[in-house]
């Protein structure tokens, strides 16, 4: 039987997120875009409310939430600001690693003590040179006695040099291309780790994003997730799960989308009357609305596949490729519906754009996603 109805507890997140999304990042949103800058308080606030990290495991004390769970608070934060979101988003994406391959005493060693605060996780696979060529790592990793040694840079890392933990992907045998990557946790202030904040963002601007720069960054080998050699697994088990709330975050630009575009249209008045009753603008929303229910639907759908354990690496696919798509499309439009006014911030829709373009492009681009699907279908 199938039930689209939420629980109870899935009802009370919706709301809270809701809730935090209206009251505490809308009316901020705006100046951490203009300014470029961290939102220290309201991920602190975040923190306060159960929001951040929260699929860390219960047996080290977190919430434990599932992947549906997560796109439903997902939705309303993106709603009040993808930039925002991306902090929390992102923060999820390097926790996924250890759900995927660490042993109970890592989880308990590196998760636990993220709950003590606003601390964050970070993923570093990209690299200035190799984005969706995953396997092409320069980063490189050499074995001395007990420890692991790391060289190189990590490109494009959302909340890279802010994060507590960062699970830094290295390659020890070049030769084994995808088999020769291993997965390594680094520590924030781990001598030799560095970061230069990336400036001139097109959108999503309230996430700090950095370049990480490693010299002889010496960890544990105890610091590996899972066996050596199955860094490249572990990275794509990971994008296939964490494409999803990405997916969630574009439902949730299109949903504001659409809010602002039906609240400008009900009020400007051209030729007499709201222009909303134009057929023009009519069909524009319908078809934003078309994509929203899809789309929400690609991303509850590819959600409930990975709490239930199936196969769901083309469905995380369609849904980041569809919902992304989506997005831009709502954003685009919206702008359109309000003229000259969507082309300036005093409204927000131009933001939404900026904001949506980024969705099409990170946890691997739209293009990569296709390429996914197709490999799916021709298995």
């Amino acid at each position: 039987m199938i039930d689209f109805s939420l629980t109870n507890e899935q009802k009370q997140f919706q709301s809270l997120a809701r809730q935090f999304s209206k009251d505490i990042i809308i009316p901020q949103a705006a100046e951490f875009d203009q300014k470029e800058e961290y939102p220290v308080e309201i991920v602190k606030q975040a923190h306060e409310l159960g929001l951040l990290n929260t699929i860390i495991p219960e047996s080290v004390g977190g919430l434990g939430l599932g992947l549906l769970d997560e796109v439903i608070i997902g939705e309303e934060i993106g709603y009040g600001c993808m930039g925002i979101y991306t902090i929390l988003m992102a923060s999820e994406l390097g926790i996924t690693p250890f759900l995927v391959a660490s042993n109970d005493e890592q989880k308990e060693r590196f998760l636990a003590p993220l709950l003590d605060g606003p601390k964050l996780a970070a993923f570093a696979l990209s690299e200035a040179d190799n984005g969706s060529d995953a396997a092409g790592l320069k980063t490189r990793a050499e074995f001395d006695a007990d420890d692991i040694i790391l060289n190189g840079s990590k490109m494009w890392i959302s909340n890279g040099g802010l994060a507590d933990i960062t699970v830094v992907f290295a390659n020890y045998a070049p030769e084994k291309k995808h088999k020769g990557v291993v997965a390594v946790v680094v520590e924030k202030d781990t001598p030799g780790f560095s970061h230069q904040k990336i400036h001139g963002k097109m959108g999503q601007r309230a996430t700090y994003t950095a370049e990480l720069i490693l010299e002889n960054v010496r960890v544990p080998k105890a610091n590996i997730l899972g066996e050596i050699g199955e860094g490249f697994s572990i990275a794509m088990k990971t994008l296939n799960k964490t494409r999803i709330p990405v997916a969630a975050g574009s439902v949730g630009i299109a949903r504001r989308a659409i809010d602002e575009s039906v609240k400008y249209a009900s009020e400007r008045i051209a030729f007499g009357k709201p222009i909303n009753r134009f057929q023009a603008i009519q069909l524009k929303l319908a078809d934003m609305k078309i994509g929203l229910e899809t789309a929400r639907l690609a991303t509850y759908y590819a959600a409930y596949l990975v709490d239930n354990n199936m196969p769901h690496i083309s469905a995380a696919a369609v849904a980041k490729a569809h919902a992304s798509d989506i997005a831009l499309m709502a954003a685009n439009e919206a702008i359109q519906i309000h003229g000259g006014f969507g082309y300036i911030n005093e409204f927000p829709v131009e933001k939404l754009l900026r904001d949506a373009k980024l969705n099409q492009i990170y946890e691997g681009t739209n293009e990569i996603q296709r390429i996914v699907i197709s490999r799916e279908l021709n298995r």
